[in-house]
């Protein structure tokens, strides 16, 4: 997966698109993303004593990572990434500018 914790990514697909938000967590095995503010759900949690009570929370769900693009801090604007050799390290690159990320 080229998108990575802490990135900057745009959905472009489903009830959210066009939200923009970081990525909280990578979900790899699944090929899925939990981004902030985006694909957010209710959920209903039961009582687990008098230091947790239960209650509705909204939270995020997993979103697939085919439905977000990465958005190049340059620009400003989406980009696919790729990776390239620098210093006989393998780093990730915006394809549109060129620049390397991180």
């Amino acid at each position: 997966m080229k998108i990575l914790k802490d990135d900057i990514v745009k959905v472009i697909a489903g009830k959210d698109k066009g939200k923009t938000g970081k990525v909280l967590r990578t979900i790899p095995k699944e090929d899925k993303v939990v981004v902030e503010k985006v694909n957010v759900v209710t959920k209903h949690i039961k009582p687990r004593g008098p230091q947790a009570p239960g209650g509705i929370e909204k939270m995020e769900a997993p979103i697939h990572v085919s439905n977000v693009m990465f958005v190049d801090k340059a620009s400003g604007k989406t980009t696919r990434i790729g990776y390239r050799i620098e210093d006989g390290k393998k780093v990730r690159y915006a394809k549109s500018s060129g620049n390397t990320i991180k």
